[in-house]
């Protein structure tokens, strides 16, 4: 794969230490293009250490305003991202777009000053009214009791149904809603259409084994029309890396073809569900992090989808 180190652009990293510096590393922010900035988050599960700082971030400034692309796993991540929108601007953050359900990319959302629109997927309501209250009971340990007595499930009021534009003043954003189901069922992409810079959420993982909470077909189906955008560069829902497109959907797309096919022959073979999850895409343990995290998960949901197929 292509690494960011080989895109023909100079990158300008930045560190904004603040208080909380002694309990949490310097936020680091990329410049991948003119006006295109992300955080990249850790590889790794959300602990209290970490304050859920484990998803990728962007902010992307226009003429007259700003947009950040998702806001970490914690009030206090989101904070450290306003702290980095200031270090690079006075512009107002206009708007905040989330681009799914999951609680690593929106309980840093309570963060963001109160006159930003949210912005989501039309679906992304629904699935926080269904799991808002699940995420802040079941995280509770995942990330601590202060952190998680900070968060705010806040929802978009700007619904995006299959496609929006933003401008941020000469910066048009293209926002896609997604479906069917693929990650999630409420999965938003945004390409910055001035760049090339798209920024996928968790419908590209690079070194984080894909996770599913949608539906594998879906995933795959979704790929074949995601992969046509007119991008240059991704910035990935999870992965330590900004890689050239569409050549970053390759380990994804392996990964999710291998993980259905096995499952079918799991079905097919009439192996149990309980015997069937340590077969299934273990071929791909090798080339991916938190695989055995996820792994199981994810063959869970490919069986249970695929067996009535």
């Amino acid at each position: 794969m292509n690494r960011l180190g080989a895109l023909a652009q100079a990158i300008l990293i930045l560190s904004f230490p603040l208080a909380d510096a002694a309990t949490f590393p310097p936020f680091g922010i990329q410049q991948v293009a003119d006006g295109d900035y992300v955080h990249l988050g850790q590889v790794a599960l959300t602990t209290p250490e970490n304050a859920g700082d484990i998803a990728n971030l962007g902010i992307i400034i226009g003429n007259d305003a700003v947009a950040v692309v998702d806001t970490g796993g914690s009030v206090s991540v989101g904070e450290r991202l306003v702290a980095a929108v200031r270090g690079l601007t006075t512009k107002p953050i206009r708007y905040v777009i989330n681009t799914h359900n999951h609680p690593d990319h929106l309980f840093g959302n309570a963060a963001i000053p109160p006159d930003a629109t949210f912005v989501g997927h039309h679906n992304l309501p629904i699935e926080l009214a269904r799991r808002g209250a699940y995420y802040l009971h079941s995280y509770r340990e995942q990330l601590g009791a202060a952190e998680i007595d900070a968060v705010r499930i806040i929802g978009p009021t700007l619904l995006v149904d299959g496609e929006r534009r933003l401008d941020l003043g000469g910066r048009p954003l293209r926002l896609i809603a997604w479906s069917p189901a693929a990650h999630t069922d409420c999965d938003l992409t945004v390409l910055d259409e001035t760049t090339g810079v798209l920024f996928a959420g968790d419908l590209v993982f690079l070194q984080h084994v894909p996770v599913m909470d949608g539906s594998v077909t879906g995933w795959l189906s979704v790929i074949q029309r995601l992969e046509k955008l007119p991008a240059r560069v991704v910035v990935p829902g999870h992965g330590r890396e900004v890689v050239r497109w569409p050549l970053a959907l390759n380990d994804e797309r392996r990964y999710l073809t291998v993980l259905a096919q096995d499952a079918r022959r799991e079905i097919a073979a009439g192996t149990p569900l309980e015997r069937a999850i340590g077969n299934i895409a273990n071929s791909e343990r090798n080339r991916w992090q938190l695989f055995d995290d996820y792994n199981p998960r994810n063959a869970t949901a490919a069986f249970s989808e695929l067996e009535w197929q």
